[in-house]
């Protein structure tokens, strides 16, 4: 069997996408990323005992990549995907008090595999599981869907940043 023959880890079912833990603003309010970077739309799982975190993006025509990437056939390109990942890894690491007074950078990705294209109008669920959750290193397997369909894969590492470090 070839790595992106294997089922998904997770059940994107198994989560209500419509009982949201963090809207936009609670996301901003952790997160520094705005405008075309802020990846994404709402948090709506967290599970400390589990280290188990689920959010989404909602895609649209107006996203900043729809216009050039892919004229007539806009993919959202797999490295949007891993951002949006990592942002929600740091989202959950920095919102559940893991690290304090730093921000999350991404410091790695590993296995990154891609299944399925996702367009404008889609909705990218993203839900990750940590594989290791600490205040100088961070990973967690995460994996993205579209509805149902298994997307993308990749192991995410985040590494703090000093808040002196990030201009904020």
């Amino acid at each position: 069997m070839r790595p992106t023959d294997r089922a998904p880890d997770f059940d994107p079912a198994a989560f209500d996408l419509t009982k949201i833990h963090a809207n936009l603003e609670a996301i901003r309010a952790i997160n520094p990323h705005r405008y075309e970077f802020e990846m994404l739309t709402a948090v709506v799982h967290v599970d400390t005992a589990k280290h188990l975190v689920a959010g989404y993006k909602d895609l649209t025509e107006a996203d900043f990549w729809a216009k050039g990437h892919m004229p007539g056939f806009p993919l959202m390109p797999g490295v949007l995907m891993l951002e949006a990942a990592a942002q929600l890894m740091g989202y959950y690491t920095v919102s559940e008090g893991f690290v304090k007074d730093v921000l999350m950078g991404l410091g790695g990705i590993d296995g990154a595999k891609f299944k399925r294209m996702v367009r404008p109008g889609d909705r990218l669920v993203i839900i990750g599981r940590g594989i290791k959750v600490d205040r100088r290193l961070t990973r967690f397997f995460l994996q993205g869907f579209v509805g149902s369909e298994f997307v993308f894969e990749a192991t995410v590492t985040g590494v703090p940043l000093k808040l002196a470090e990030s201009g904020r």
